[in-house]
């Protein structure tokens, strides 16, 4: 076909699309596109090849892309025939396990672009094909769409967010319920194989005019779900073991959906000097105070520092736009400057605190802590030391979620499940809560947040921890440095000879196969590199470890861990051909 032939093709199915797009905004912009590139514009033609390169594709990160027309974005065309084909998936596993019995599933949503719209078509698909469907009654966090799945004893559930992604993107993102998986995969993120079962049946919708949508049928639940919701994590607090609640705290839900209900939680779990950034506080599709709406990025923290200092506060609080992570900032007493923590400092923080509150309470042996496998070693070891099992799953919570008789569990990149029982997911607001809780705690003993990071260092090993992020316009550049890698794989980092490489593509003992590779030294030096699983990332997970036998040696130390982490991202990056 020449180049002629392909453009022609290319407009063809770009009028046939816009022909029956049911959306009007969508249905314009595509005939300006056509428009444009009919009059020879390259951007129009080459914006026009991307919307119709392929179709957007259902993994186990359910769909997200930018908004826009065409299969390869996200708008309401593509929002139907997902929810046709997750309708006809959870309709058969429902008739299979259970003959008889109607399935069941909830929708929630942000304050994203068209969310509210995906939602209320993803409900009226559901309830056309029999499903008994519950619609939350406004945009609210991802954890209580989680909750939800769990509280209403669903087959299945869909938040429609794209989470920290940028404005212009959007998401659909799939839970599965009672009949579908097993108890401790009930109210988690999809895996393999239903990924691709979903994907199948979304591949088996027929045209877009086959399918239906009821105008009537779903329920729109009360507010009450959310005051459920609300009232069971606030209940989370151990107010007997862990009275201190004299904390100040600035809380940013990044113009997100998260602002109201973070605060009435940590309200109603005692922790009453709670100021919002009025800038953020507010949700906003446009996220116009920052660059890039992720608690992790530079600048994005920025207002909620400048309010923290104008109020001499304890700590900072952060949700991302949907409130499923939570960052965590305070003031360094060494420099005295306020930094954030890295995820895995919460990590270790959150999982110390829970076996606390666990104190003779909970048999221990008959649970897991557990974190994805680019997470810090901390976790295993405190773990360990409380005689708790410990697992280490691929990355996504998607799996840390599913580990049986899971306590607690954690991601490297802000992501807490500390109530599993509760939402099986990760949860910045249940997060923030026990974050409040153990920042108050040490505050009253006179001490800070970094010096219990401190103590946990003194028993178990100083933890350093890095990561390098390669983003790429060309995806065939990922696979072209991992293929680089693994054909000549590095013998040293930071000085230290590699003593175990483990290539993930070929599973282990304990994990199933995933793109990515282990490299571990004679210090104890780990890196980890793969591919982001929902950005066009290379990303590269560096830990050192540091053993310290007294107070007086963690400066030394810390510093030393710094040098050294230095020198593994000089190594990576040369490995990669940077």
């Amino acid at each position: 076909m020449t180049s002629h032939d392909a453009d022609s093709a290319l407009i063809t199915a770009a009028r046939q699309w816009a022909a029956q797009d049911p959306d009007p905004a969508t249905a314009e912009q595509l005939l300006n596109l056509l428009k444009r590139a009919e009059d020879a514009d390259r951007s129009a033609l080459q914006e026009l090849t991307d919307s119709f390169a392929g179709t957007l594709e259902f993994g186990t990160a359910g769909l997200r892309a930018a908004l826009g027309p065409g299969p390869n974005r996200m708008n309401r065309v593509v929002v139907r025939r997902a929810a046709a084909g997750l309708a006809a998936f959870l309709n058969r596993t429902v008739e299979q396990a259970s003959a008889g019995t109607r399935a069941r599933a909830v929708v929630g949503y942000d304050a994203r672009y068209n969310s509210d719209i995906f939602a209320q078509e993803t409900a009226a698909i559901f309830a056309a094909a029999g499903i008994e469907t519950f619609l939350l009654p406004s945009a609210l966090p991802t954890p209580l769409l989680a909750y939800a799945v769990r509280a209403l004893d669903c087959d299945g559930g869909v938040m429609v967010t794209a989470s920290h992604n940028p404005p212009q993107d959007n998401g659909y993102k799939v839970y599965l319920g009672r009949h579908a998986v097993p108890e401790n995969g009930r109210g988690a993120q999809i895996v393999a194989p239903f990924d691709a079962a979903i994907a199948a049946d979304i591949d088996a919708v027929g045209t877009l005019d086959s399918i239906t949508l009821a105008t009537e049928g779903w329920h729109v639940l009360a507010p009450s779900v959310a005051a459920d919701y609300r009232a069971a994590v606030a209940d989370l607090a151990d107010r007997e073991n862990f009275p201190a609640r004299e904390l100040t705290i600035v809380l940013t839900p990044m113009h997100g959906v998260g602002g109201q209900t973070a605060v009435a939680v940590l309200d109603a779990a005692g922790f009453t000097d709670v100021t919002l950034v009025s800038e953020q506080a507010e949700p906003d599709p446009d996220f116009p105070t920052v660059s890039f709406p992720n608690p992790e990025e530079p600048g994005a923290l920025d207002l909620a520092l400048a309010t923290a200092d104008r109020l001499d506060a304890d700590i900072v609080l952060a949700n991302d736009p949907d409130a499923d992570r939570a960052a965590v900032a305070a003031k360094d007493p060494d420099t005295g400057e306020w930094r954030m923590l890295r995820g895995d400092e919460v990590g270790a923080l959150l999982g110390a605190h829970v076996i606390e509150r666990m104190a003779g309470e909970v048999d221990t042996t008959a649970g897991v802590f557990a974190n994805s496998i680019v997470s810090s070693r901390l976790l295993a070891r405190i773990a360990e030391s409380a005689g708790i099992r410990h697992e280490e799953t691929l990355t996504g919570f998607k799996w840390i979620a599913r580990v049986p008789g899971l306590l607690y569990g954690y991601e490297e990149a802000l992501g807490y499940c500390v109530a599993p029982t509760l939402v099986r997911d990760k949860d910045g607001i249940s997060a923030a809560v026990l974050i409040a809780e153990l920042a108050a705690a040490a505050k009253a003993s006179g001490r800070t947040i970094f010096d219990t990071l401190d103590s946990l260092y003194l028993v178990h090993g100083l933890h350093a921890s890095d990561q390098l992020s390669i983003r790429v316009a060309n995806l065939g550049l990922l696979g072209a440095m991992m293929n680089r890698l693994r054909v000549s794989p590095p013998e040293s980092f930071g000085g230290s000879a590699v003593e175990s490489y483990i290539d993930l593509a070929e599973g282990t003992d304990t994990l199933p196969p995933t793109d990515g590779l282990l490299f571990i030294t004679r210090d104890n030096t780990r890196v980890i590199i793969r591919p982001s699983g929902t950005e066009p990332k290379l990303k590269c997970y560096l830990e050192v470890i540091r053993e310290v036998d007294s107070a007086a040696e963690l400066p030394e130390a810390r510093q030393a861990a710094r040098t050294a982490l230095d020198v593994v991202l000089s190594d990576v990056s040369e490995a990669l051909g940077l």
